[in-house]
């Protein structure tokens, strides 16, 4: 009788001191503390005997790292992620993404092509190969990608703007402003003012472009696109302090410092 109790008592802690770590690592992620959040997801993945949860930690444990610039580290980790669970689609959008990230296109179509047998109604998939086929010139493909998550997901915000930007990157700038104008009178989000700040920025209309920016940023402070669109115009209006240290907000953010290199050329380095 004692034996089974000391069992339950051991047991009961270990589960406590399992919920506590778990606690510790989201707060860090939250607060955008990606060492501390890598620090306590590398020890839940290793303790971890549950393999279904085990693969989650490793692929929060891969995002942490991505932020944090270690790339290859991040591949590692979602690997994992992905050997201890074949069926999970939040790993094939994080490798697809990544490996679209890093210019391996046709590796990233691998992993959204296997990721859509395990769950053919994942918007991440579509908007990462829609982004890929843009790329590619292909962009009857891309939008109907995009189209195509609207009917499963007709409120997807990313969808609705993938649309309009794909009109801004063809250069019909007058139409994507129209577009934003229309999702922004239905729902003022952080996401959209961004967006409609970027279109602004193409039609050197920097006035509007700075105000929507500022208006993005003040409904979520830790949305790290709306500073990396708000760089951009600091660096068009010759304000090239200010938008080096915007870049840097941005990255404590989580936005991932490699992507942005082009911009940080233009740094005058101290």
């Amino acid at each position: 009788m004692k034996k089974s109790l000391l069992v339950l008592v051991s047991l009961s802690f270990s589960l406590n001191a399992f919920a506590q770590d778990k606690k510790i690592a989201e707060e860090c992620f939250k607060k955008a503390d990606y060492k501390c959040a890598e620090e306590q997801y590398s020890k839940l993945a290793e303790k971890e005997q549950i393999r279904k949860i085990q693969s989650e930690y490793y692929n929060d444990l891969g995002t942490a790292q991505r932020r944090l610039g270690k790339t290859n580290l991040a591949f590692k980790s979602y690997d994992m992620a992905l050997k201890t669970n074949p069926m999970s689609v939040s790993v094939y959008e994080n490798l697809s993404s990544l490996y679209s990230q890093k210019g391996d296109k046709k590796k990233a179509l691998e992993y959204i092509e296997n990721g859509l047998k395990v769950n053919d109604k994942s918007p991440d998939l579509y908007l990462t190969r829609s982004k890929i086929y843009e790329a590619q010139d292909k962009k009857d493909l891309a939008k109907a990608d995009l189209n195509h998550i609207l009917t499963f997901a007709p409120d997807n915000i990313f969808a609705q703007t993938g649309l309009a930007n794909l009109k801004k990157n063809n250069g019909e700038l007058e139409d994507a402003l129209k577009d934003y104008n229309k999702l922004i009178a239905e729902k003022p989000e952080s996401l959209l003012y961004s967006g409609r700040a970027d279109v602004y920025l193409k039609m050197k209309r920097n006035k509007e472009a700075l105000t929507d920016v500022n208006k993005a940023i003040s409904i979520d402070p830790k949305f790290a696109q709306a500073y990396v669109t708000k760089a951009l115009i600091l660096f068009n209006t010759a304000k090239p302090k200010e938008a080096c240290e915007t870049l840097d907000r941005a990255v404590s953010l989580g936005y991932e410092k490699a992507i942005l290199a082009e911009y940080y050329a233009k740094c005058v380095k101290k």
